[in-house]
């Protein structure tokens, strides 16, 4: 066995928590001995022991003279949790294989240079590409400190979503539809705008086979329009947060202050730039956005888009009053439009499932995420 062998394994534990530690990014951790697997670990929400100390652990004293394989540099500070890096050393680890160093401030380089110092061989950048992947919110985040955004639409095979009479339930399959929840379990939040709210009543929580993390839940409202009826006022099976301008009397907001679970937070701009910089503030490092025409307008046009997934549904609807996924003014020129990269394309059910990312400068990993 290799090093991209167990920096696989350390991935896939990676990955099988993803959407479930944030603030922190999601890390698998291998332990292994003369090629054999003594350890193995992954943090599995905010505030609990990191991957590094679950594999340690099970590994016991074997530890000492072996190799550990992580996903992300170990943090060399005091946090909620006490440095891996100084376990990593006190447990007599030899060699450590890191795919990738952390971007955040606080770390960055710092536990490389720790284990260094402290003796201990190490190896940089197996799979880093696969490991920034699976972070990509997380360095996004770190860069930024805005959240990562990935825009979800499902459309027909003529691009709308809807007949010109507004029905749209349903333009895409069972199947397709299951796949959005595991996007939604998946990201700390999911936008919609009100008029999605009045047309569908939508729960905007993640319904996935195995149970799930739900998202909070966001409506863009300027006017506060919401229906006091709608699931996302009344279900409690998430948090909800309503943005709306400033200009909202006390007598609106009344209503809604015997709901649990719903706060009103006035902003001065609805605008993608204030709302993202918002969430950022709350340490919400992934949007989801299921907004209708407008609100995904209003996201492409002020190019906070860092992914796309679209659902195309073998099935034709026609009529030029039939609404598109994408309003707005939309852009002059061809030079002005957003080119994007195809990642990846399949199956889903008998839909066109199409994730796309604007394109970016391929030199720069953490850029690319």
């Amino acid at each position: 066995m290799n090093d991209e062998h167990y920096m696989q394994m350390a991935l896939n534990l990676a990955r099988s928590v993803s959407g479930q530690t944030s603030p922190n990014p999601p890390v698998g951790a291998v332990v292994v001995k003369n090629g054999e697997v003594l350890g193995l670990g992954a943090h599995l929400k905010a505030g609990a022991m990191h991957a590094e100390v679950h594999s340690l652990q099970m590994a016991g004293e074997r530890a000492k003279g072996a190799t550990i394989y992580v996903t992300l540099e170990p943090c060399s500070h005091h946090g909620k949790t006490p440095p891996c890096a100084d376990l990593i050393i006190e447990k007599g680890i030899s060699r450590a294989v890191i795919a990738i160093k952390d971007p955040n401030e606080k770390v960055a380089g710092r536990g490389i240079e720790k284990l260094k110092t402290a003796g201990v061989h190490v190896e940089l950048g197996v799979l880093q590409k696969e490991a920034a992947a699976v972070n990509k919110y997380f360095f996004h985040f770190a860069r930024t400190k805005t959240p990562y955004v990935t825009m979800k639409s499902a459309v027909s095979l003529d691009g709308k979503t809807a007949t010109h009479t507004g029905d749209s339930k349903w333009v895409t399959s069972e199947e397709a539809r299951s796949d959005v929840h595991q996007y939604r379990h998946t990201h700390d939040a999911i936008l919609a705008g009100v008029n999605t709210v009045i047309a569908d009543n939508p729960s905007l929580t993640a319904r996935t086979p195995n149970g799930g993390k739900n998202p909070l839940r966001i409506i863009l409202d300027n006017g506060l329009r919401t229906p006091m009826d709608a699931y996302v006022v009344n279900d409690q099976q998430a948090v909800t947060w309503i943005f709306t301008e400033q200009n909202i009397t006390e007598e609106q907001v009344e209503p809604f202050r015997e709901k649990s679970g719903v706060s009103i937070i006035p902003l001065e701009s609805l605008d993608p730039g204030t709302v993202l910089n918002y969430l950022g503030n709350q340490k919400i490092m992934s949007l989801f956005v299921e907004g209708g025409a407008a609100v995904n307008g209003s996201f492409l046009e002020s190019g906070k888009i860092n992914q796309l997934v679209q659902y195309v549904a073998p099935k034709l609807i026609g009529g030029k009053d039939a609404p598109s996924s994408i309003a707005g003014n939309g852009f002059k020129r061809m030079t002005e439009t957003v080119p994007l990269d195809i990642t990846n394309v399949e199956m889903i059910g008998r839909d066109i499932k199409i994730i796309a990312e604007p394109r970016k400068d391929n030199t720069d990993v953490y850029r690319n995420y």
